[in-house]
């Protein structure tokens, strides 16, 4: 049997989730389904996702990101509160370690107050009333900066798709797509077959790849990084007060390994970045040959592994080497020894590159007929999900 949908969301991450929040929240009569294909959602980004709530400060003004990023964390900040979620607004604090960052740091100031964040520039003095332990000789302070717990908010997303009448179904990986005139025809590797108005493909990792089946051919691939984590012992909570990061390399869409305080407790140190070997990559050792042939013959992350070896073999070495992990660190938080630190759950980032080895640095969100394709969606896309999810449910209402 077919069954119709007049919206169909690939991916039960948090994107995906908001976006059928949404869905379902502006019109009652709009029958809404999730297709996921894990056996549980938000199984990868959004599951080890670390948890903070970004103010939007480092995103240049007008981006997706910066637009995305201020409306989202305030309306997640308003569902956290009336759905009684665990979230704290916390602060952090950006750290200029030497002279040769202060330009840097005061350019990512400019940013933020461009795009109406709270924060201001401040001395050594006053870094260390915040974060007593850290080293700089100068710092951004975002006191609008926050965590929250990411599982608990998609939790609560999904029992608010069932009450309003939508489904999720897990374990139903789509692998093919269809369109013709008028709806578009979704097949899993179950045997399901669904008929849908609309489709909107959030699946994160594999978001290029379901774009492929639907016809649409986006000019970039998903190559993963993983990013590999350490927590802190609790004999050492007391280093860190809350959110502590270096000032992030203007080339690179990471912010370098940083220390976050975690809504549940505990303090979370890293990541660092290595291409992963599959896109599900979480370990060192898991391999999937055909994913990672696909990344390195990919001319994309040829040109940018090319442009940017050294930077990457640095990565690599602090993968393998817990002592230049603590050294990296120990730039922040001059204390931290080896002895405080214990292995944490790795995540995996689906990174958008381009054709031209760029590194897709803003949202990606690319239409094909009655298909929305979320092809990248990178940090801060939790903090920014609730947001997202209404853009895309106004832009199918359109």
């Amino acid at each position: 049997m077919i069954e119709k949908t007049d919206a169909l969301i690939v991916g039960g991450g948090i994107v995906g989730l908001a976006t059928a929040y949404h869905l379902c929240k502006g019109n009652g009569g709009r029958s809404v389904t999730v297709l996921e294909k894990e056996n549980r959602l938000a199984a990868h980004q959004t599951g080890n996702n670390s948890g903070v709530l970004h103010s939007g400060i480092y995103y240049k003004p007008g981006s997706l990101k910066a637009l995305n990023c201020r409306a989202g964390k305030r309306a997640m900040e308003r569902f956290c509160a009336e759905e009684g979620i665990n979230y704290e607004i916390c602060g952090k604090v950006i750290v200029a370690l030497d002279g040769n960052e202060l330009p840097a740091l005061h350019r990512i100031l400019e940013r933020g107050k461009a795009n109406g964040v709270k924060c201001r520039l401040i001395g050594k003095h006053e870094l260390a009333d915040l974060e007593p332990h850290a080293a700089g000789i100068a710092a951004i302070h975002v006191p609008e900066a926050g965590i929250v717990d990411y599982h608990q908010v998609c939790c609560r997303l999904a029992e608010k798709i069932r009450e309003a009448g939508g489904q999720i179904l897990t374990g139903e990986k789509v692998t093919f797509i269809t369109r013709t005139s008028t709806s578009v025809s979704v097949q899993t590797a179950a045997g399901k077959d669904f008929l849908a108005g609309h489709v909107v493909n959030c699946a994160g990792l594999y978001s290029d790849r379901v774009a492929d089946l639907g016809g649409d051919r986006p000019p970039l691939k998903i190559v993963p990084f993983r990013g590999e984590y350490y927590e802190l012992k609790p004999s050492a909570h007391q280093l860190v007060n809350n959110l502590i990061y270096p000032v992030p390399d203007p080339n690179f869409p990471f912010l370098g390994v940083h220390f976050t305080r975690m809504i549940n407790g505990g303090v979370e140190c890293g990541p660092n970045a290595v291409l992963a070997f599959a896109r599900e990559g979480y370990g060192k050792l898991k391999i999937n040959p055909a994913e990672l042939i696909e990344s390195l013959t990919y001319p994309g992350f040829l040109k940018l592994a090319a442009k940017y070896w050294k930077t990457g073999a640095g990565e690599m070495w602090r993968s393998f080497s817990k002592r230049a992990f603590v050294k990296a660190l120990s730039r922040l938080i001059p204390e931290i020894r080896s002895e405080h630190l214990v292995a944490a759950p790795a995540g995996v980032r689906a990174q958008a590159v381009g054709h031209d080895g760029s590194m897709v640095d803003d949202f990606h969100l690319s239409s094909n007929g009655s298909i929305l394709n979320v092809c990248n969606a990178p940090s801060p896309a939790a903090t920014a999900a609730l947001n997202i999810g209404k853009t895309i449910s106004e832009g199918i209402d359109g």
